[in-house]
């Protein structure tokens, strides 16, 4: 076994430039993106409906989650894809299948494999379905190319497992210090869960590393699975992210109008389905905040919709103008949103149309960005500086 960082890789790249502004819709005002320094868009290789993508600690090696339940090793420099053996069995349909992928920063000299977390949708019994996360070793063979899981783990599973198959949200996110796990829990589509606590639909929960519960939860006194609980109220997230002050960002969907960039704090309720800035998709109305309702308000909002499939706090050089703001992967808005924070406020400052839906973001080593189209040929794009 050895560090997955060495895999030999090969793939020849196709290159097209892109340019770089457009008007931003916020739920509360409109900016326009000032014309920045022209960028490369490269297209990596295609693949069946990828769903994450993230760069393994230490390597210039990117996985991706396939949706029908794939995971590959893509070698960024060469191209050249692994897939990996090992990988659990996924509840495939609707907006169901294998989610999310994520590993520990602090094992980036690692060498005898990384620590992989892995989510995705789990049977049940009647019809049933839910969210999993799953921990164990990825390893790879220098000599025969091969990697595979070892000692997968379920240690954290959606309570309770319910009928449909959509916003199951398992995004994974770590505290900057590596002491805590983050994980989205969507609210199934089912609406009222994500305003009970005695479950964990509609909410993030904070865990150790094993998956067990947090001590200082909000709820910890409680014990079962609202001990988990950090934050609720929260309809279908799909993006997490820490900000350079250590403050953990999320961005969900909205149902017809009002997809949400928020502050995610402890004890924190953020309304759903009692108040949201969209309406139901029949028409329906849902009563907006105020400021006097006692939930949390977003700190930015969008209508019409940016349809968020995932974001990323930009930490790198490559693009300095970039360097502190949120990037948000939008599926209808075919686009790369960019958000400017300033203190608890939020601005909508770029909008980057790339011409496809928009599933997953993640920064490379090199500071370019790599971004996952939704679909079942959905392309890997490398975007760098020009």
């Amino acid at each position: 076994m050895t560090n997955i960082s060495k895999f030999p890789l090969a793939l020849s790249l196709s290159t097209f430039a892109l340019a770089s502004c457009a008007n931003a819709e916020t739920g509360d005002s409109a900016e326009t993106a000032s014309a920045e320094a022209a960028y490369t868009v490269e297209a990596m290789g295609e693949f069946d409906r990828p769903w994450a993508i993230e760069f393994i600690p230490g390597s210039d090696t990117l996985a991706i989650t396939e949706k029908a339940g794939t995971l590959k090793l893509m070698k960024t420099g060469t191209g050249e894809i692994t897939t990996v053996s090992g990988v659990p069995e996924v509840d495939y349909g609707g907006q169901g299948g294998f989610g999310d992928v994520a590993f520990l920063p602090s094992e980036a000299n690692r060498a005898d494999g990384r620590t992989i977390y892995l989510s995705w949708a789990e049977a049940g019994a009647d019809d049933t379905r839910g969210a999993v996360v799953g921990r164990g070793l990825l390893t790879c063979n220098e000599e025969t190319d091969e990697c595979g899981i070892q000692d997968l783990e379920v240690i954290w599973r959606q309570a309770p497992k319910v009928t449909g198959k959509g916003h199951y949200s398992h995004r994974i996110t770590f505290s900057p210090d590596e002491t805590y796990m983050f994980i989205a829990s969507g609210d199934r589509q089912k609406l009222e869960p994500a305003q009970d606590t005695s479950n964990t639909l509609g909410s993030i929960v904070r865990l150790n590393l094993d998956g067990t519960p947090a001590d200082g939860n909000p709820m910890a006194d409680k014990g079962g699975v609202t001990a988990e609980i950090w934050s609720y109220g929260h309809r279908n997230v799909l993006g997490m992210d820490w900000d350079a002050d250590g403050r953990l960002w999320d961005i969900e969907h909205g149902p017809a109008g009002g997809d949400e960039l928020n502050l995610v704090e402890a004890g924190a309720n953020y309304g759903w389905p009692t108040r949201s800035y969209g309406k139901h998709y029949n028409g329906n109305p849902i009563e907006d905040h105020s400021e006097d309702d006692g939930f949390t308000k977003p700190a930015i909002h969008w209508t019409p919709v940016i349809a968020p499939g995932d974001m990323i706090f930009y930490t790198g050089d490559m693009f300095t103008a970039w360097k502190g703001d949120a990037l948000i992967a939008g599926l209808s808005s075919q686009a790369l949103v960019r958000v400017t924070i300033d203190g608890e406020a939020a601005t909508e400052t770029g909008r980057y149309e790339l011409g496809g839906r928009l599933r997953s973001v993640d920064q490379a080593p090199d500071g370019s960005i790599w971004v996952a189209e939704d679909g079942p040929e959905g392309r890997i794009l490398k975007v760098s500086a020009q």
